[in-house]
């Protein structure tokens, strides 16, 4: 059922608050608001791990349609170093991006860092993936290392276990999470503008989840994460597990699932009641070259591309596919040349910033099934043969 909402502003700190102006389903369309500027929900956040997003100018990453980039505080820890960077007058500034940044809280590395880590009560301690110095990250020490990067969306602190994993496992380190959750708001202050996130975790298990959830509730944060899906678990047991957990947040703030995805995953996630995505998919894909389009993924080395006078899609407009044909893209990544990344990433990023636009307006216009099903139908269609 579609429902029109009257735009409201619900306040979650100074200058920061989130318009939810209509649904369609469990699906929704709206506006945070933030110093910086807006952010079109449901949002896609390209990735600037280390204050870059890869091969892409700052204003190119504009052009394709994003309002919101994401920064990961421990490859920025090591690398600059937050001290630096602050000296240097911020993230934004050190990067010339001067619209919102979410920063990761570095808890991901907790996980895919697992040979380098030492996990207790306290915190983390890494050893450096870069030269092996150590590393110490509390909740206390995200908070200052994102306070110093000056981003306008903090995460809090957390463990994500790689799944599958036991419930046993799963809830020791949730409960953790929750307590870091704790120590990371009162660690996060108060700082006008600038908004602090918590991070739900539970695996695929519906009651932690939901323990999860009322522990978050229950300190209080400007938005909510989901944390802990596509880390091993597959679409299937993600989408079951994202039918109920959207619902355990609170419905007046806005809901993040990390590090997701593919097209069809963000599709789906969007349908699920989810508000905002981040995946390094489109820029590492447009590096190997790999192109995401309406009808699927080409793979530009391919031999069947060399003669291909056509666009990588004939309805795109992004500047691959305005003046490029396939047969030059397949040449210049055949060649190693540095355009190659560029024009695919480019590809990729302009390539899901549409699909976010047009989920947007299908929700807004109360034809969201029709969307899915199309989208669904371009994809089975596959990639077409040159004549």
């Amino acid at each position: 059922m579609h429902l029109r909402l009257q735009s409201q502003a619900l306040k979650m700190s100074d200058r920061f608050s989130f318009t939810l102006n209509a649904t369609d389903g469990q699906a929704r369309t709206g506006v945070i608001h933030t110093p910086r500027g807006e952010i079109r929900t449901p949002a896609f956040m390209p990735v600037g791990t280390a204050a870059t997003v890869k091969a892409m100018l700052p204003e190119s990453v504009r052009e394709t349609g994003a309002d919101i980039l994401l920064g990961n505080t421990y490859h920025l820890m090591l690398r600059p170093g937050a001290e630096r960077i602050d000296r240097l007058g911020g993230l934004h500034r050190f990067m010339n991006w001067d619209r919102p940044i979410l920063t990761d809280s570095g808890g991901f590395q907790v996980m895919s860092l697992g040979p380098l880590r030492k996990l207790t009560e306290e915190g983390v301690t890494f050893a450096s993936h870069i030269d092996g110095s150590k590393h110490h990250l509390t909740p206390e020490r995200s908070m200052e290392i994102q306070r110093l990067l000056g981003s306008d969306i903090v995460m809090c602190f957390d463990e994500c276990p790689a799944l599958p994993a036991s419930d046993e496992d799963v809830a020791k380190s949730m409960r953790m999470s929750m307590r870091w959750a704790q120590r990371s708001r009162d660690a996060f202050g108060d700082r006008p503008g600038h908004a602090l996130f918590g991070i739900m975790q539970g695996g695929v298990t519906r009651e932690l989840r939901e323990e999860s959830a009322e522990a978050l509730k229950a300190i209080g944060f400007d938005g909510y994460a989901i944390g802990g899906l596509a880390v091993g678990e597959g679409q299937e047991a993600m989408f079951r597990t994202l039918d109920y957990a959207p619902g355990f947040l609170p419905q007046d703030k806005p809901r993040y699932l990390m590090g997701v995805g593919k097209p069809d995953d963000i599709v789906g996630a969007v349908q699920r009641g989810v508000d905002m995505m981040d995946c390094v998919l489109p820029s590492r894909s447009g590096r190997t070259g790999q192109a995401w389009t309406r009808r699927g993924q080409i793979n530009i080395k391919n031999a069947r591309h060399q003669d291909d006078p056509r666009p990588l899609d004939e309805t795109c407009t992004c500047p691959a596919c305005r003046s490029y044909s396939r047969a030059y893209l397949h040449h210049v990544f055949r060649a190693g040349e540095m355009i190659s990344g560029m024009l695919l990433t480019w590809h990729n990023l302009h390539y899901y910033q549409d699909l976010m636009a047009g989920l947007r307006a299908a929700i807004a216009e109360g034809r969201l099934d029709a969307f899915v099903a199309d989208f669904h139908a371009a994809r089975a269609e596959g990639d077409i043969a040159a004549l």
